[in-house]
């Protein structure tokens, strides 16, 4: 039979690169790069051939699933939603709207079918009780934008083809692929940046992105708004602000930098690890650039001090005069707009969790507290829970805990593909339809791309008719609760409808038709500056020295250090072929060298007695688990690194070949009480461990 070629997005990660889909009959047998997407230029990652495990994997579900005892029973979609919409409306009928909770996972920002219509949804059940992947991921970076720009989504990108000096703090594009950067083949992009210029890369660990990058500097975790003010005093030192182009769009910048200044940073290469002689150089560079710009990612925005960060690395790109510039940090201009009227600027502190008393951000609470308002006792105690293709007991702080609190639920419902490690504790599991079955665009990624870029992906090959999209279950499962409550409810139309309402209410002249023209996608250029003319602060103007972070700013100096000289320090990483914790049941992903290790410099190892290769016991405040090292000089002294998404040998979890693959969860090991003050978020990295061998 001869094959045809279907064409759509990779919704695997962010870097939407352009798939070859090849088709005999409706049978889907091989994928390859699209080399006529304009973005990716057939570029593709081991990521994009598994879609053809994930296709044919025998543990994906693909009908409703009812738990009975400790068995699962099929059962119709009509009889699924009544029973959902029933039971979640039962609840809080008894013990109020905050009794049930939801949670998002990451692949909701990879499917239109989830993140355009779970807001109807959430905004039925009308609880606070709302939580999400981005509390353990980029919450720090949507803050700064509200706190600055006036809206979570203004955030700006790398223009990585057109910068000379990239300075990157915490971040491994060339295993993530690019994040909150939106770059396809961003290998490619960063060698030919440092054929023109020059890419410094500042990270505890020598990463494979350090490999190609011009500099390494090793860092030590948490104390990077160390490095980054004593950068800005340099910076300083050689030039006034270069702000010309910013005239009257700025307040508040002579107050953050007079704070900034003041502060002793005599100290910096003890708490940093890099001198200060380093430290002045690379603030000369930065200036001397034609065009520079500052980016920084998962090691910043998961550490204690993950907003101010963000903040200080768009103060440094201000002052250096490459915000909003050609070559610099812009935001996407995206053709259906994620900012402007009608969306949500990123609001905070409207409530605050029940127990703890941190506040909301963007309409959720921190996951960091999701266990402890089931377990507690009490007025608005979380009684039933929805998920949404998320796995928090291998995601989300303290694992274990969470795991103790889903077993206590009167009643759970997942929107999921899997039974999984978290979905194994549910009553009822929804899994959607393939998405190469449905309409969908990328809302979110196109807007953090780092070109002006638009796809339509339309569906590829027909659904079952047992089958439902994930728009049409959260439209059912809407309806069924409305009418169980007896609330209003109105069903959204289907995604092609949507996305066409989304382009008019862009600015960009595209439409439906257009994208459906261009099966490869279209390239509408470079970024360009817009960001002064998009502003949505109060003031019209870009704050630089919001209250928030002033205070945060004002705290973090007059800390006090304090460590355990016995405590190392750990972070996380992610392979090429790794994506969080639900890509390991893909023998395309899984097979080959063992990637579960946790990584020791030989001085450390050295000096606990440990043999390369030893098990030994990794233990933090909150658990301890049994790992295999490594013995690793990709590795800062003080610094050991294991892998996030792994301990796939829960009992009952439906997954058999991602429970052959070995490794432990490291959030068997991090601390909900380790946060980002202003923003909430999980301080995964820099968490204090201790290796101990076994007796």
């Amino acid at each position: 039979m001869s094959r045809t070629s279907r064409f759509r997005a990779c919704p695997l990660c962010e870097a939407i690169c352009g798939l070859d889909l090849q088709y005999e009959g409706d049978t889907l047998t091989a994928i390859r790069g699209d080399d006529a997407d304009p973005f990716s230029r057939g570029h593709i990652c081991p990521k994009g051939n598994a879609i053809l495990d994930l296709e044919a994997d025998p543990d994906r579900l693909r009908q409703p699933m009812r738990r009975v005892g400790s068995d699962w029973q099929a059962i119709g979609w009509d009889e699924a939603f009544a029973l959902a919409g029933e039971k979640l409306a039962t609840i809080q009928q008894a013990h109020g709207a905050a009794a049930v909770a939801t949670y998002l996972g990451n692949p909701n920002v990879h499917h239109f079918g989830h993140i355009a219509y779970l807001p109807a949804l959430l905004k039925a059940l009308r609880s606070p009780n709302v939580y999400s992947a981005s509390s353990v991921d980029q919450w720090p970076h949507q803050l700064v934008g509200a706190q600055m720009y006036g809206h979570q989504f203004l955030l700006p990108i790398p223009d990585v083809d057109r910068c000379d000096y990239f300075l990157m703090l915490g971040a491994n594009p060339v295993a993530s692929n690019g994040s909150l950067m939106t770059a396809p083949g961003i290998a490619k992009r960063l060698k030919a940046l440092t054929t023109r210029g020059k890419l410094v890369l500042i990270d505890p660990r020598r990463t494979d992105t350090a490999a190609i990058a011009s500099e390494h500097h090793f860092i030590r975790p948490g104390s990077d708004a160390w490095f980054l003010v004593a950068l800005l005093q340099q910076m300083h030192k050689l030039s006034p602000p270069r702000v010309a182009a910013y005239d009257g769009k700025l307040t508040g910048l002579d107050e953050a930098l007079a704070a900034i200044i003041a502060i002793d940073t005599r100290d910096v290469a003890q708490r940093t690890g890099i001198s200060a002689a380093d430290i002045a150089r690379i603030a000369g560079d930065f200036l001397a650039a034609p065009r520079a710009v500052a980016y920084g990612r998962m090691g910043l925005s998961t550490q204690a001090h993950g907003t101010l960060c963000q903040w200080l690395l768009q103060l440094m790109n201000l002052v250096s005069g490459n915000l909003d510039r050609e070559g610099g940090a812009l935001p996407n201009d995206a053709v259906i707009p994620l900012t402007g009227p009608g969306t949500s600027p990123g609001q905070r502190a409207r409530w605050h969790s029940r127990v703890r008393g941190l506040p909301e951000f963007a309409g959720e609470l921190p996951v960091a507290v999701l266990a402890e308002e089931m377990l507690t006792p009490g007025d608005g105690q979380v009684r039933a829970l929805l998920t949404c293709a998320g796995n928090p007991v291998l995601s989300t702080p303290d694992g274990r805990e969470l795991e103790r609190a889903l077993t206590q639920l009167e009643f759970y419902v997942a929107i999921d593909i899997y039974i999984n490690e978290t979905t194994r504790h549910a009553d009822l599991i929804l899994p959607p339809a393939s998405p190469l079955t449905q309409h969908h665009y990328d809302l979110i990624f196109n807007t953090f791309a780092v070109r002006r870029v638009a796809r339509l992906n339309m569906p590829t090959r027909e659904r079952d008719e047992s089958e439902r999209g994930d728009w049409e279950i959260v439209n059912g499962l809407g309806a069924a609760y409305a009418a169980a409550s007896g609330k209003p409810w109105q069903s959204l139309p289907p995604p092609r409808v949507l996305i066409a309402a989304g382009l008019k209410r862009g600015n960009s002249g595209l439409t439906i038709e257009d994208l459906e023209n261009a099966p490869h996608g279209l390239d509408l250029g470079p970024l360009r500056p817009t960001l002064l003319t998009r502003l949505e602060t109060v003031s019209g103007k870009i704050e630089c020295a919001p209250t928030l972070l002033m205070t945060e700013l004002a705290a973090f100096a007059a800390a006090t250090p304090h460590s355990d000289a016995n405590a190392l320090h750990l972070i996380g990483r992610r392979d090429v072929r790794s994506n969080n914790s639900w890509m390991h049941n893909a023998p395309r992903l899984v097979k080959g060298k063992a990637r579960h290790q946790l990584f020791i410099h030989p001085d450390d190892a050295g000096a606990r007695k440990l043999s390369d290769g030893a098990r030994v016991r990794l233990r933090s405040r909150v658990g301890a688990v049994l790992v295999d090292i490594q013995f690793s000089d990709e590795m800062m002294p003080g610094v050991v690194c294991l892998p996030h998404g792994f301990g796939h040998q829960r009992e009952d979890s439906h997954l058999q070949r991602a429970r052959e693959v070995v490794g432990e969860s490291y959030n068997d090991l991090s601390d909900p009480l380790l946060l980002d003050g202003p923003s909430g978020n999980a301080a995964l990295n820099g968490l204090p461990v201790w290796v101990e061998a076994l007796a």
